[in-house]
């Protein structure tokens, strides 16, 4: 038995290895493609990457059934294969990742219920070495009394193979934006030094350099965004809010490309600039979404002992095909399938399924939330309020199982809470009001740039982040926009066509009518004059053709995680 159990997890082990030597290449070709302006090839790669964990697991386990055979589910033996695993990623920089790779394997095979210490690492085996002073992945530069020479410094030292669009012109814009900014929090005359990452993180069209800024008693991020468009590379925006970088990895943005081999050092690293960001939210950000996945299930876990409030039904209007509820006390939404869906909805439980898995695959450009995939979570029972089992008795069956103590979810999807819009709108003071329906056009309009058709475009399908910024987050209607087919809807035959209850006109599946979309927009008054205004063009076909048509001939569309107004201005 020992024998088999060495095997196995050297297998593991080395499958691991050879997982994140390939994440870590993959990675590595970001910043060629930055230079070379290769969007095409930075696109392929997001897509690869995404897919090779899978991939990988799906493979290791093939091998670990063919290697154990009939013994493949004695767990004595994986209790073995554990102990063994831990003494060879004893020491490694990734030893977290090792730790979740691990648990991968063991779920698929058992299709655990709740958790396994004994084939599982639930709370990491090596909780002391990851609390150690976290290893040095930054450059450190003394305050000179000139910004433009530190900015000179900092900006030579990553040492582009490609040309700067005036790089005088540059150092300008910079230091004098710098300047204003620290001028204008009283920080200018407190700045000891520059502290900034070794590696750049790069999506999509953009590079950033990611550190902070040293002050007498506190510190602040510092951030540089970079573009690279056919005259060369400029810095587009200087960012020292928490709020401005925070949303930069946003839980609806897709994840960077940054080089490291110390993972959760950079980890704690971006906390540390960004206090209020979850671990699990930043191990998503750097690409590494299984482990993330890894770290909210240990906070939940964690939560759970110390607190004592109930799962209940989510705030809002209740979901056709989601069965939606929460935890008051925790940042968290949790959705499961239901049953049967509510008419007219006619999707299946494997299309919502392949809804999501598109979501996490796209590009989501700051307008759609993450979602993570779970399976197999068992809680108390008397976690929950019997209004929500009763729901989950009556339209979840397929997905949770009630005993007499626990509760059995066999699948669902956690998303980050948000306010949904329409109770959003009901609720604030009019200024927010109109900022929310403002950003809410921009949404849609983001999402189609993106590629993103959101199908339904009902005030309750969005929401409303602590930032204030709107995405989306009911998917089961969502689709490609290049899959749409956008008409006008065509002249009534006769005043009864138009008084009729069914359309005197034939709609296909993906066929979509802008103009109708006033109908829907759920806005009165000056909410619903101010959103025509600025967004009336989203009920215009030509808007629609003209987006499709550009995304059809190959152009990439980049929505910036920051407003124009923090753009330098050449």
């Amino acid at each position: 038995m020992k024998q088999t159990a060495y095997q196995g997890a050297t297998a593991i082990f080395e499958a691991f290895d050879a997982f994140h030597q390939q994440f870590k290449a993959i990675t590595a070709r970001a910043r060629k493609r930055f230079e070379q302006r290769d969007w095409a090839g930075a696109r392929a790669d997001a897509m690869e990457r995404l897919d090779l964990y899978t991939r990988s697991v799906q493979q290791i386990e093939w091998h670990i059934r063919q290697l154990m055979n009939g013994k493949v589910r004695e767990t004595d033996l994986w209790a073995i294969m554990k102990a063994r695993y831990s003494e060879l990623i004893a020491g490694r920089n990734d030893v977290e990742l090792a730790e979740t790779f691990f648990n991968s394997v063991t779920r698929r095979i058992f299709s655990t219920v709740g958790v396994n210490p004994r084939i599982e690492f639930v709370d990491s085996d090596f909780e002391r070495m990851l609390s150690r002073a976290p290893y040095r992945l930054y450059r450190s530069y003394p305050f000179q009394f000139s910004l433009e020479a530190n900015l000179h410094q900092i900006i030579s030292d990553f040492q582009f193979h490609a040309p700067f669009r005036d790089l005088d012109r540059n150092l300008h814009l910079v230091t004098r934006e710098l300047f204003r900014q620290l001028t204008r929090k009283s920080a200018l005359h407190n700045v000891q030094r520059f502290e900034i990452l070794e590696t750049m993180f790069f999506r999509h069209q953009e590079a950033y350099i990611i550190g902070r800024v040293i002050l007498k008693d506190e510190q602040m991020p510092f951030v540089l965004a970079l573009l690279n468009d056919p005259q060369g590379i400029r810095i587009d925006a200087v960012l020292t809010d928490v709020e401005d970088v925070s949303i930069i990895f946003s839980f609806t943005r897709s994840y960077f490309h940054v080089q490291t081999d110390w993972p959760r050092d950079l980890v704690l690293f971006l906390k540390a600039i960004m206090p209020h960001k979850p671990l699990s939210e930043l191990y998503n950000a750097i690409g590494y979404h299984k482990h993330g996945k890894t770290e909210l299930y240990r906070a939940l876990l964690q939560h759970l002992k110390y607190s004592s409030d109930r799962f209940q039904i989510a705030p809002g209007e209740k979901g056709m095909v989601m069965l939606v509820f929460d935890l008051p006390s925790f940042n968290i939404v949790f959705k499961v399938i239901k049953d049967r869906f509510a008419y007219p909805k006619t999707t299946s439980r494997e299309q919502v399924k392949q809804k999501y898995q598109l979501v996490f695959k796209h590009d989501r450009v700051g307008r759609l939330v993450d979602a993570q995939e779970f399976e197999h979570l068992k809680f108390d029972r008397w976690r929950f309020d019997e209004q929500l089992l009763g729901e989950m008795r009556e339209n979840a069956t397929n997905s949770v199982e009630i005993t007499d103590d626990s509760v059995i979810i066999h699948h669902l999807y956690t998303e980050r809470k948000l306010t949904p819009l329409n109770l959003y709108l009901a609720r604030e003071p009019f200024w927010k009001q109109e900022a929310a329906v403002l950003d809410y056009g921009r949404a849609i309009k983001d999402l189609a740039a993106a590629n993103i058709f959101p199908g339904d475009i009902f005030l309750k399908n969005f929401g409303v982040t602590r930032h204030g910024r709107v995405v989306f987050y009911d998917y089961d209607e969502l689709t490609l926009l290049t899959d749409c087919h956008f008409r006008k809807i065509p002249p009534a035959r006769s005043p009864e066509d138009e008084l009729a209850d069914e359309p005197w006109f034939h709609v296909g599946q993906n066929d979509v009518f802008p103009e109708e979309f006033a109908t829907f927009l759920e806005l009165r008054g000056d909410l619903r004059q101010l959103f025509l205004e600025h967004h009336g063009e989203l009920l215009q076909l030509d808007y629609w053709l003209d987006i499709q048509q550009r995304i059809r001939n190959g152009e990439f569309i980049n929505v910036l995680p920051y407003p124009e107004s923090k753009r330098l201005k050449w």
